[in-house]
């Protein structure tokens, strides 16, 4: 199923989160918790104001924005833009107006838009994925990246979380199967239960792909030919059930339609934290990549002050803490805490991958996909 979120005003933002509920109940379209609202990078649409009609995929934010004010291009779920946006604007008296979309319909967007940029700062997309466009970037370095951890400093692109990808297991489902890593995804038991998105067109899935690559290769190499024969074996055994967004995978398997999904952790996490029982987030054993996310302000863009306040409200101690506690996400700044929902770094068997190669070979990677992909078929 298809997620959109709401383009909301700063200003009306408790009042359209309200309406938001009403609904979201009314319609019966929605359900889950977390980042349950992560859509497919191609196949979304952009989001209305919660008053506005559902029409949202043709609007545009206005070409002039009045002073004191700020465009925010995100792919964040609503959860996250509530630990971020309402303490930016009662700090600054910056109105904040977002428009959310997946981050391949964005990154669309500010490409066409160079010219004339319709929004300050793009919020969420992943590093490998950002990098790549580095160009349609404005190069800011926020004073507080002397606070940001080794590995997630800016480089040209802002990190403000890390995140890992991870498998969600439906407990009820399962029965004893094992599933521990991604080798056992292999199983003849689990062929067409599993969930998986487009690694071409989704970032989490793309993650999952890197992640892959890494671990099923010879130590030291990020790709190899057993590592795509691997991903061959997965589709096939996945039965080349694709889905059309990351959402509809983490809530296929909380719904009981799939029995294992290939996704990422915030939405997982989120599930647990919120009290579900009948799934379990596990960590593949063969390795972990930490992943950055970014925070960056577009290229000329006509609110240049308000949107670097911004990058620094949101690399600051107040935020990074929210993050680690209150949300399921990782800080990139240091001495930040992790709530208890968080599983901690140092139980997670990590790999690393040189980001600067996985962002220069993206685009061949998602096409060996898609051609891997169309052999299953």
């Amino acid at each position: 199923m298809l997620h959109t979120k709401m383009r909301r005003k700063g200003d009306a933002f408790h009042k359209g989160i309200a309406l938001l509920t009403a609904t979201l109940l009314g319609a019966a379209l929605f359900s889950g918790c977390g980042g349950s609202s992560a859509t497919s990078a191609s196949s979304t649409a952009a989001s209305a104001t919660p008053a506005a009609s559902s029409a949202a995929s043709t609007q545009q934010p206005a070409q002039e924005t009045a002073a004191g004010s700020l465009v925010v291009y995100t792919t964040e779920p609503d959860e996250l833009i509530k630990l971020i946006v309402p303490g930016f604007e009662q700090k600054t008296g910056i109105r904040v107006e977002l428009i959310t979309a997946g981050t391949g319909e964005l990154l669309k967007r500010i490409e066409s838009e160079s010219e004339n940029p319709m929004a300050d700062v793009l919020l969420g997309g992943s590093y490998s994925v950002i990098k790549a466009k580095e160009a349609y970037f404005e190069p800011y370095v926020s004073p507080e990246d002397a606070h940001v951890i080794d590995g997630f400093k800016n480089d040209g692109i802002t990190q403000y979380k890390a995140a890992a990808v991870c498998l969600l297991v439906n407990t009820d489902l399962i029965g004893d199967i094992e599933v521990k890593g991604y080798q056992d995804l292999l199983n003849p038991a689990l062929k067409g239960k599993i969930s998986a998105a487009d690694a071409a067109s989704s970032s989490s899935a793309f993650d999952h792909l890197m992640n892959m690559l890494v671990d099923m290769s010879p130590d030291g190499q990020a790709e190899s030919d057993e590592g795509w024969q691997y991903v061959q074996d997965l589709l096939y055994n996945i039965d080349g059930k694709i889905l059309n967004g990351s959402s509809a995978v983490h809530k296929g398997v909380v719904d009981g339609e799939y029995t294992v999904g290939v996704t990422y952790e915030d939405p997982s996490t989120s599930y647990v934290k919120d009290g579900a029982t009948n799934v379990e987030v596990v960590y593949m054993e063969e390795g972990v990549v930490l992943l950055g996310s970014s925070v960056n302000i577009i290229k000329n863009a006509k609110n240049m002050d308000a949107a670097k306040q911004f990058i620094d409200y949101i690399l600051s101690e107040e935020v990074q803490s929210k993050l680690g506690t209150e949300a399921c996400l990782r800080p990139v700044r240091e001495n930040c805490q992790l709530g208890p929902h968080m599983k901690p770094l140092e139980e997670l068997n990590l790999k690393t991958v040189d980001m600067m190669w996985v962002s220069e070979n993206k685009d061949r990677m998602c096409e060996k996909f898609t051609d891997l992909l169309t052999n299953v078929g």
